[in-house]
């Protein structure tokens, strides 16, 4: 079986794109931080201890968050290979030699991502260790290292988080010859362990942390991150709650279109739930940081500021501003692999009398959908850093901050979802319907 994934790669490699995208940013963001490591090896008692706590904080939510969105992406790719995975079972392949072919895969995609990421992560590593240098953090004169720390970082942790994604995977899609039955039970589970630990954060921010000035963003910060993956989690729910809501205005304004969107997005739940998650990461965290350090830079005026209180704020701008271009590469992906899937789908509908225009605004009203799902789970998630930050911090809940900040996050999860399913629905309703069908 591990020929066959091997061969699967070679001649199917457009169906692992999104997956090997999410690795090699992933593997790339890892080696980055990690080489910090290796840079405090050569550095003095104080860059060093920068140099560790940027790569321990930043790095570890990076991990977090690459492998969740790895699991994502190969999800998806296994889902849409359905009808391939049949029909090894018919011809007597067995759960276990299914599971070995989707591990292979997987295997094979993060050893090749992280090779690729090996001379990105190095530039961007250089790039971090400038950073640190420019805002005073490091001292100018230690040298750049990058090895041994920094690829076996890239390498095991890449790898590690496509097995045990690859593993979760397999076993829900070929555990038994027959279809099965969602069992949602584990993830809502996980998703409850997560917001509690969010809610604990929150309330040591709140409690032992209220007058402790800035040092109130460790526990802080990380609030809006655990309920970010936790509120994910529970994507399909979120998403049949918002449809349930706005289905009568859509059916309304849509006409046709905002029908066929609503009984779409029914239907689509679990498929569509994998396109909400990467919107709630994106809004939750970086809404979460950005108006944390909007609250302390108020805070903060007119006042000493601790020497480390530089440290930590561009940890803030550079954990939120990585793990948002990888989340938004990660929506890109997600959303541009789940509409092309839909090809046969689109040529069954324009067969049966809809158009192009209708099938684009049906994409777009599921779109809609999608993005306020995964906007208002990521606003509520957010909630959990800045309400406590700023009673913290500030002495009361809801911060004197501009909305502006948050109108661009927004914009921005808006604009990427509307350039993903409306650019790639164009390119897959194009050309004759029958010809989709193949």
């Amino acid at each position: 079986m591990i020929a066959v994934a091997l061969r699967n790669l070679r001649h199917r490699p457009g169906g692992f794109v999104a997956t090997f995208l999410s690795a090699f940013l992933g593997a790339t963001l890892l080696m980055a931080f990690a080489a910090m490591v290796d840079t405090a090896a050569g550095a003095d008692a104080a860059s060093a201890e920068s140099l560790v706590t940027t790569a321990s904080v930043a790095g570890g939510w990076c991990l977090v968050i690459v492998v969740f969105a790895v699991t994502s992406t190969l999800s998806l790719a296994v889902t849409r290979r359905a009808e391939q995975t049949a029909l090894l079972r018919r011809v007597g392949a067995t759960g276990p030699q299914l599971l070995r072919m989707i591990v292979g895969e997987a295997a094979a995609i993060a050893l090749l991502a992280a090779a690729v990421a090996v001379p990105a992560g190095l530039v961007l590593g250089r790039l971090l260790l400038a950073l640190l240098q420019d805002t005073g953090q490091v001292a100018g004169d230690v040298g750049y290292a990058f090895g041994p720390v920094a690829p076996a970082v890239g390498f095991g942790v890449t790898l590690l988080g496509a097995i045990l994604a690859a593993l979760a995977t397999a076993r829900r899609t070929v555990g038994s010859a027959g279809p099965r039955r969602a069992h949602p039970r584990a993830r809502r589970l996980a998703g409850v362990l997560f917001l509690l630990v969010a809610a604990n954060c929150a309330t040591l921010t709140v409690t032992l942390m209220d007058g402790k000035g800035i040092d109130a963003m460790q526990t802080a910060g990380q609030a809006s991150i655990w309920a970010s993956i936790g509120l994910a989690l529970f994507a399909p729910e979120l998403l049949r709650l918002v449809t349930a809501a706005l289905g009568p205005p859509v059916r309304l304004l849509g006409g046709v279109a905002g029908e066929l969107a609503v009984i779409g997005v029914r239907q689509r739940t679990r498929q569509l739930a994998g396109a909400v998650m990467p919107v709630v990461l994106f809004t939750g965290i970086a809404t979460g940081t950005v108006y944390m350090q909007g609250i302390e830079d108020d805070a903060a005026a007119g006042t000493v500021a601790p020497e480390y209180a530089r440290d930590i704020q561009t940890l803030n701008y550079v954990v939120v501003g990585m793990i948002t271009i990888f989340v938004a590469i990660m929506l890109v992906n997600t959303l541009i692999a789940a509409t092309a899937h839909r090809r046969r789908e689109f040529a069954q509908q324009r067969l049966a009398g809809s158009t192009r225009g209708q099938l684009t605004a049906m994409l777009a009203c599921e779109a809609l959908l999608v993005t306020v799902t995964g906007v208002l789970a990521g606003s509520a998630a957010a909630l959990f850093t800045i309400m406590s930050f700023g009673a913290a911090r500030a002495d009361r809940a809801w911060p004197d901050a501009t909305p502006i900040a948050y109108a661009v996050i927004v914009a921005v999860a808006v604009g990427l979802t509307a350039f993903s399913v409306l650019g790639t629905a164009r390119r897959t309703v194009r050309g004759p319907a029958v010809a989709g069908l193949r």
